[in-house]
């Protein structure tokens, strides 16, 4: 890989070129930026395949036209908030993370610049209600038009911290989602989710089918009977969404879910991320909870030298990368 230390990624690339853990999370962030360029364009005015790069072609009417290209957006800066408050606190805390959540809206914490450029109307109303003193696990919307992408988009490093049993990361994963989205289709999205990306690290053959029957069989076994039975029925909706529907790239979670699924279908991370973001719309999102994946899949060595080069806000991310990985070794 011709890599020059520019940004400070050679470096990063030599310690960490066979960690998957690495792989996704530096993914994540590069998918989070390849799309911030066309969020909120519709599939039909997205540039041909071959035109879409991190930097987008001549005239495209970028939909944050004084970001610079390289930066992530919000998807990346609450994933980071959940990694650093799980290398801090050596466990998932409610309280720190939702903390944390605020100080990203407030003052820019984890955002490249310090600044927030980008942030979900359910999200924001959340973080606003935070702020005003609700705890965090009542903050988060609960009704079903609460079902933004919102805590989807930032779960995957829970995932590639996480030691314990798959029924520990599922209940973890719930309550990352509740600060912000608090119905539990988003909180079933995020344990799909996160169990996908463990499927993945341990190089299961088919992980998709894996983590679905993995996931029925915990919430089978939920011991609160009404909780079970809204999990397992949120299961099946969740299951049931690509019999009526086809992935669209839109802010909705199970959409999310299921154009990530089709655009894990490619071969290499570039096509990944270029399938997800053809997808138009919530470009970011989309792309961002895909090139986790895809991270973890082909590794930093499948992702392309000029994407690395290009990405900013290095100086935020290799402090925790090494504390990170100094903990899972």
């Amino acid at each position: 890989m011709n890599l020059t230390d520019e940004n400070g990624f050679a470096a990063l690339m030599e310690r960490y070129q066979f960690s998957a853990e690495v792989g996704g999370l530096i993914g994540l962030l590069i998918g989070d930026a390849c799309g911030v360029s066309f969020e909120f364009c519709p599939a039909d005015q997205i540039p041909p395949r071959d035109q879409i790069d991190m930097v987008p072609p001549v005239g495209f009417p970028r939909s944050h036209p004084s970001v610079p290209v390289g930066t992530w957006s919000d998807d990346s800066a609450q994933a980071l908030c959940l990694l650093a408050s799980l290398v801090d606190c050596g466990e998932f805390s409610l309280p720190d993370f939702a903390e944390r959540l605020l100080q990203w809206m407030e003052w820019g914490y984890m955002a490249v610049d310090g600044a927030v450029f980008d942030v979900g109307n359910q999200t924001r109303e959340a973080l606003d209600r935070l702020r005003e003193g609700v705890p965090p696990d009542e903050s988060g919307g609960e009704t079903v038009l609460d079902n933004g992408n919102g805590s989807l988009m930032r779960v995957l490093p829970l995932a590639l911290w996480h030691s314990g049993t798959d029924e520990a990361l599922v209940h973890d994963a719930h309550l990352q989602s509740v600060p912000t989205h608090r119905h539990p289709r988003s909180m079933v999205a995020c344990a799909y989710y996160c169990l996908v990306a463990r499927a993945y690290l341990a190089k299961v053959s088919e992980p998709w089918w894996w983590a679905d029957h993995r996931l029925e069989r915990i919430y089978s076994d939920w011991r609160d009977q009404p909780l079970r039975d809204s999990f397992l029925f949120e299961l099946d909706v969740l299951r049931r969404f690509p019999v009526t529907n086809k992935p669209r790239g839109t802010g909705y979670v199970l959409d999310t879910i299921w154009s990530a699924r089709r655009a894990l279908e490619e071969a290499s991370f570039e096509d990944v991320v270029r399938t997800a973001i053809m997808f138009g719309n919530d470009t970011d999102t989309t792309s961002a909870v895909s090139a986790g994946l895809a991270g973890i899949r082909f590794g930093l060595e499948g992702i392309p030298a000029r994407w690395l080069r290009q990405l900013r806000g290095v100086e935020l991310i290799k402090p925790l990368v090494d504390r990170f990985s100094n903990q899972r070794n």
